[in-house]
């Protein structure tokens, strides 16, 4: 029995996992939009008659906190305060058969590439038209930009080409057409995502083409800085730096998730790199672009990594010096390569070692800070928070990296750019005082 009114063709778009879902999301928020549905990202009116879930698959904890929503939106229809619930992404993708068993009272399952499917089923039509247009999620002045989708990587321990597919590139003009719609909807910074942003290109034009890519998004008017996120350390495009370089509207950013740096540990994990050759790429990143700011993601308590791995690891954590650093602990995926390797490590001494390594990574970033004040930074302002307007510089990226504080007293508005003299540096955050251009 319904408790309540709920407005009819009322769609509530409930997003988790990563930058790819958020994409995705906005994606099918256009489409409803256009067949005239109202909907909504995340809605906190609670009166939707749909709901539809965009869940991760990613790891143990992304999988839990997926099913964990789609159970409490299954008794949200038991009680009658949502009349319909659908669930697509990842999750849905990669464990449909399992889901529909277990939760029946879900309306409809839909895996990663089957929104024409899911629009049919509300009696929608997919619009081939507005193929790279988005309502988009996050702050106005920036947007998640999806170059690619799946993966031909083969990394032992990652489920996502099980859940993705295989690596299909959007070609450059189509991409072109979305930033220039992006532009005129007042977005100002394009956040480049795939699975793998280095094999661009591979499938369309015979070669890797992330910097022609970059040099075509580059000439739009009104996108004033580009960010990379997810390249691969293997096969990179070495003429990208070159096109960092010189381009003033391409960040001096990068985010590479390396995941180990033990030899023994990147050969089971199946990178197809070595220590030797990695620290080799890292130097050319320096010493082609010296304000480049280093972004990567490790693995702790990988199958057989032993101390030694982990030391050498945290020695190599040690002499790099990355700008900015994350780590994951191994989640054991079902159906990987990895999987048919034994789970040695300890869930505790896989924090430990996650720990330890944030411990470093959190004192270097400390002293990098220092040394930024007194500089001038441009920055780019996303959000108020408490007394302060909060802002990123180009060597930050949304969420995860550093942030700059400055008092509402220097009133900026939301989505402008401004000067910011650093005053003083935290381990993860600068403040300062906005200075005239």
């Amino acid at each position: 029995m319904k408790t309540k009114t709920l407005k009819k063709n009322k769609v509530n778009v409930v997003t988790l996992g990563c930058s790819k879902n958020i994409f995705d999301s906005e994606v099918m928020m256009s489409q409803l939009k256009a067949n005239k549905f109202d909907v909504e990202h995340e809605s906190k009116t609670d009166d939707s008659e749909i709901v539809i879930i965009n869940t991760c698959g990613f790891i143990d904890n992304a999988k839990q906190e997926s099913i964990d929503t789609i159970l409490n939106f299954a008794q949200a229809k038991e009680n009658g305060q949502v009349d319909k619930v659908f669930v697509t992404g990842c999750l849905s993708e990669r464990y449909r058969e399992e889901l529909q068993a277990e939760i029946p009272n879900v309306d409809a399952f839909f895996g990663t590439r089957e929104l024409p499917r899911l629009l049919k089923t509300l009696k929608a039509d997919y619009k081939k038209e507005l193929i790279g247009e988005r309502l988009i999620t996050t702050p106005n002045h920036y947007a998640y930009f999806k170059i690619a989708e799946g993966c031909d990587r083969p990394c032992s321990f990652c489920a996502i080409p099980l859940m993705r597919g295989g690596h299909k590139s959007t070609p450059i003009e189509d991409l072109v057409k979305s930033a220039q719609h992006l532009a005129a909807q007042g977005v100002k910074e394009l956040i480049l995502i795939a699975q793998d942003l280095t094999y661009y290109g591979l499938d369309l034009y015979g070669k890797r083409n992330l910097a022609e890519l970059l040099e075509k998004l580059s000439d739009v008017e009104g996108i004033e800085w580009i960010r990379l996120h997810y390249a691969f350390p293997s096969g990179f495009p070495m003429d990208v730096l070159k096109v960092m370089r010189e381009r003033d509207n391409i960040c001096n950013y990068i985010d590479i998730p390396l995941q180990h740096i033990s030899d023994p540990m990147l050969k089971s994990m199946r990178r197809g790199t070595t220590e030797k050759r990695t620290n080799e790429l890292l130097d050319n990143f320096r010493k082609e672009v010296p304000e480049m700011a280093i972004r990567t993601t490790l693995i702790a308590g990988y199958p057989g990594e032993t101390e030694e791995d982990f030391q050498r690891m945290e020695d190599w954590v040690r002499e790099q010096r990355f700008d900015r650093l994350g780590i994951f602990t191994y989640s054991h995926e079902e159906n990987t390569h990895a999987y048919n390797l034994e789970d040695d490590v300890p869930e505790d001494i896989k924090n430990q070692r996650a720990n330890r390594i944030m411990d470093i990574q959190s004192e270097i970033s400390f002293q990098l800070n220092q040394e930024k004040v007194g500089k001038t930074f441009r920055v780019l302002f996303d959000r108020v928070e408490g007394d302060h307007f909060v802002g990123r510089t180009e060597f930050d990226s949304p969420e995860v990296d550093n942030e700059v504080l400055v008092p509402k007293s220097d009133y900026v508005r939301l989505g402008d750019f401004a000067n910011v003299k650093i005053h003083r540096a935290e381990h993860f955050d600068l403040f300062g005082e906005i200075v005239p251009s």
